[in-house]
């Protein structure tokens, strides 16, 4: 059990707990054997970790700025136990928590958060709640009965329920299918193994023992169907995630990048930007380079997900206090503005940004990119989508244009279209030999660019307002349509004969009205 202590008052919990259960109740001790049914305390001024099984501890150090104890031991937990891990966050103050929940969940581990309604204190219930990454909301007094009955249920591992699922490609289809149908995603383009994982994940806590039953579960829960589309689009990221990595793309690319390109505008893609914090972490390094470099340059940064909810939330550039931990204080203080219990990115970094949804294996790439960053996605799609992703990169950057990937991903046998940089940080070169979209599948016709500038207007737009209605989408998928047919520029009209929407740029054109009533219309000048 992880608590925020006081360094200055002695802790009482070993014995206040002990009255309450019959399971031994001890003050953590550096490598400590885990041993099942005994509760285990942090003590005061320490931080603890799990490895192999066993507890360690180390100093607090509050000189690197704000310490987060239960973050720590949540993050060591899911990298040590993965699949048998589960997170348990009970009433407290601040946002402790959200970060280690979230790595917790990426490593398919459990999420149990108490009623916020039950909390004395309810920041961190809600700031984990926040995350939509919970699997169970519960009053603490439900909290057994559940878990109980959640770890009794039989497993993959021993049941065999995962080969068969794997074996039954009708009963997954109709699960891709149903997905496919609600949210424009093929999720089959993803390696089975991942997808399947996190369907019996789903199928144990929904108590449903055959794949074709839990496909009907989702046809008549439609809430069912966004849980486990959210938990396919679970997002592990986090600002200066990886700071070697960042600290060797600077020296490698991102200094070059500003002194070597003139003074036209930098262009960069983040594909599969989650909540946005990679995204802004790149557009801080740049505005740092710049300032090193003593210019001043337009920086366009696309930012992409086909999770429409992580694109909202990144697009409001708000995130919980806890981010102080992956920050840099200079940055911290620089960049971002405290409100309230959440730190504001500043309008300087967020105007650097264009957020978008935007599916990387079905829509086409953007173009005369000058850096892609694309981290831990690839490895969740099956090969024949890595291959065509990979060609769209090479096809989107300028030549000697920059690739970054994830830890555990690499280029494979695309070595005629990248050449690397520096291979164990993932960074690679473009060999300017994927210019060709046609040869990908794309539509070699027309101007790319005019259907970019419909993306780029599209998702400014999508960043500005709350997530819409059915007319909205509509209204995007119209837009979709005619700027895949390269229609430089389109106006919809509303109802009152007023100008609702746009794609594309309207340099060159002007509305005026017209007989004092509420219509425009639109004049090239």
């Amino acid at each position: 059990m992880i608590q925020h202590l006081s360094p200055d008052y002695k802790s009482l919990m070993v014995e206040i707990l002990s009255k309450r259960t019959t399971m031994p109740v001890q003050r953590a001790e550096d490598g400590m054997v885990v041993k099942r049914g005994e509760v285990y305390l942090i003590p005061p001024k320490k931080n603890l970790t799990i490895y192999h099984g066993a507890l360690y501890l180390s100093d607090q150090d509050h000189s690197a700025g704000l310490n987060l104890p239960i973050d720590i031991f949540l993050r060591s937990l899911a990298e040590d136990q993965g699949e048998r891990a589960i997170a348990v966050i009970l009433s407290g103050t601040g946002s402790d928590g959200t970060r280690g929940v979230r790595s917790v969940k990426g490593n398919g581990g459990t999420i149990v958060v108490q009623d916020s309604a039950t909390a004395k204190f309810d920041g961190m219930p809600n700031a984990a709640i926040a995350t939509g990454l919970a699997d169970f909301v519960l009053p603490p007094a439900e909290m057994p009965a559940e878990l109980q009955a959640f770890t009794s249920r039989p497993r993959t591992a021993s049941d065999g329920r995962l080969p068969r699922m794997l074996s039954d490609e009708d009963g997954l289809a109709r699960v891709f299918a149903l997905l496919r149908e609600q949210f424009k995603v093929d999720f089959s383009l993803y390696k089975k193994n991942t997808v399947t994982r996190r369907i019996d994940r789903r199928m144990t806590i929904t108590q449903t023992e055959d794949i074709r039953e839990y496909a009907t579960l989702l046809q008549r829960q439609p809430a069912e169907l966004n849980t486990l589309f959210r938990e396919f689009l679970i997002g592990v990221t986090s600002f200066f995630r990886d700071p070697v990595i960042f600290d060797r793309l600077t020296t490698e690319a991102i200094d070059e990048l500003v002194t070597s390109t003139g003074t036209r505008e930098l262009r960069l893609w983040v594909s599969g930007c989650s909540t946005g914090e990679e995204a802004y972490t790149l557009a801080i390094i740049l505005r740092e380079a710049m300032e090193r470099a003593g210019t001043s340059r337009d920086v366009k940064i696309f930012a992409t997900d086909i999770d429409r909810n992580a694109i909202h939330f990144a697009a409001v550039g708000s995130y919980p206090e806890s981010i102080a931990a992956d920050i840099p204080e200079q940055y911290l203080s620089k960049y971002f503005y405290k409100r309230e219990d959440h730190f504001q990115i500043s309008r300087a970094i967020r105007e650097m940004v264009v957020f978008a949804a935007h599916n990387l294996v079905k829509d086409p790439p953007f173009t005369n990119i000058d850096l892609v960053s694309c981290r831990n996605l690839l490895i969740y799609l099956q090969a024949t989508a890595q291959i065509k992703v990979l060609q769209n990169f090479s096809f989107s950057l300028i030549n000697n244009g920059i690739l970054l990937l994830g830890s555990s991903e690499t280029i494979g046998e695309m070595t005629d279209l990248f050449e690397p940089i520096d291979a164990k940080c993932r960074i690679f070169r473009s060999k300017g030999r994927g210019r060709s979209y046609a040869a990908f599948g794309g539509n070699p016709a027309g101007d790319t660019r005019a259907r970019e500038q419909s993306h780029q207007l599209i998702a400014s737009r999508r960043s500005l307002r709350e997530a819409g209605g059915n007319d909205d989408a509509v209204l995007e998928r119209f837009l979709a349509a005619i700027s895949g047919d390269l229609l430089p520029t389109a106006v919809i009209v509303n109802e009152h004969q007023g100008s609702s929407t746009f794609s594309g740029t309207l340099s060159g054109f002007s509305a005026f009205p017209r007989d004092g009533r509420r219509w425009s219309w639109i004049r090239w000048l």
